[in-house]
């Protein structure tokens, strides 16, 4: 489901703070950060539910890039701890890449820190390759 209601947005919150704890644990300031990045850049949030509980989301946003043109690129991508090894999560890159071909983009991108192996395989095994270093300064 596209989370766009508060309701649906809330919804999503104990999943995706597993992957970043950092994020305001009330829904009042969950919603807020969320809301904030979805005005400001574009951000669309997006759940799995089965049997009525949120077991994956993912955050994305549509742009466009001179080197590879219009593309759907993926900032967060979870599914939930107790989910995990059922699925959830092909199913949910699997609507990624549809949702991406539906919006006009060429490619699918996903940045996941070094230290994420276990996620790197998951990756690897749904057909996303690693072709590039991203390098990043703090400021």
């Amino acid at each position: 489901m596209a989370a766009e209601q508060d309701t649906q947005i809330v919804a999503t919150r104990e999943v995706l703070r597993q992957l970043r704890p950092h994020l305001p644990g009330d829904d009042e300031g969950y919603l807020a950060v969320i809301r904030s990045i979805m005005a400001s850049d574009g951000y669309r949030l997006v759940a799995l539910v089965d049997k009525g509980a949120v077991c994956a989301v993912a955050g994305y946003r549509l742009f466009s890039m001179l080197y590879c043109g219009r593309i759907l690129s993926v900032d967060d991508f979870v599914t939930d701890e107790g989910s995990r090894s059922l699925g959830h999560g092909a199913r949910l890159l699997t609507w990624l890449k549809w949702e991406g071909c539906a919006e006009g983009c060429a490619e699918l991108h996903l940045i996941s820190r070094v230290a994420r192996e276990s996620a790197h395989r998951f990756y690897l095994r749904e057909g996303l390759q690693m072709d590039c270093y991203h390098f990043r300064a703090l400021l």
